[in-house]
């Protein structure tokens, strides 16, 4: 009799140290599938609204490009709050092969946020709407890509209209589908770099609703080789494009 309550005793402490194990194992689990949020701030001298940017990457996140900017209730743009380095910049850090080494060199990207570029509307002398070495984006609102999720606080430089827009186009190169595929347009070189659209995430905040929480929702894809400023709102083509963000949240001061 005592041996087979010893034996119950310790099939139940076992059962309860697996129980324990599973669920840190979980939590675990949870925990770098969400990841820590890197903290980013720009602008930070801006004399206008307080803008805080929560993004949560999905699951074929992976170094995208992306650009985060203002404009105002009907579409014109305002100024952009950040800016992928390398496209700011106009400098890529895997730009140039010297002696069989990557370095950083000039490279021209006009597919990789062409929404951004054709609505900041500054044409370069080749033609693109991107800037280039001679004529970058300021330091304060240009950065290294965010490998991950992100928490970035920015200040406008002037207090933008009671109703106003943010937007965020954010681009992965070389994430082909079955619709966006590598010989979709074999002779367009920038296309190749791009593959599936950049995609356009968009919030309307009105200052004077009260509410101090937005969420962006996707409004639509750039042009695929960034001939011009469209945006398609059809995103049915897209597949792991709409899964590159998990969650982008708004919160403003």
């Amino acid at each position: 009799m005592k041996s087979r309550i010893f034996t119950l005793a310790l099939f139940f402490s076992l059962g309860s140290l697996l129980f324990i194990a599973g669920y840190r194992c979980s939590g675990t689990k949870k925990s770098t599938e969400t990841g820590p949020s890197e903290i980013i701030k720009t602008n930070i001298n801006g004399a206008g609204l307080s803008i805080q940017i929560d993004f949560l990457k999905g699951e074929s996140h992976n170094h995208p490009l992306l650009a985060i900017w203002l404009e105002d209730e009907d579409g014109l743009y305002i100024e952009t709050l950040y800016i992928a380095e390398s496209i700011g910049k106009g400098v890529f850090q895997h730009g140039e092969k010297s002696d069989g080494i990557w370095q950083p060199g000039p490279v021209r990207r006009p597919a990789a946020l062409p929404y951004w570029g054709h609505k900041r509307g500054i044409m370069a002398d080749d033609g693109y709407y991107i800037p280039t070495p001679e004529n970058p984006m300021p330091d304060a609102v240009s950065g290294p890509t965010p490998p991950g999720n992100f928490t970035m606080t920015s200040k406008s430089s002037v207090k933008p209209p009671s109703v106003f827009k943010l937007l965020l186009e954010i681009n992965q190169p070389w994430d082909w589908n079955e619709y966006w595929t590598n010989t979709r347009f074999p002779d367009d070189a920038n296309y190749m770099t791009s593959s599936q659209p950049a995609v356009v995430y968009e919030a309307v905040i009105d200052i004077n609703s009260g509410q101090k929480e937005f969420v962006m929702v996707p409004v639509g894809h750039s042009h695929y080789s960034g001939l011009d400023g469209s945006l398609t709102s059809d995103l049915s083509s897209l597949t792991t494009a709409l899964q590159i963000v998990k969650s982008i949240r708004i919160s403003i001061e």
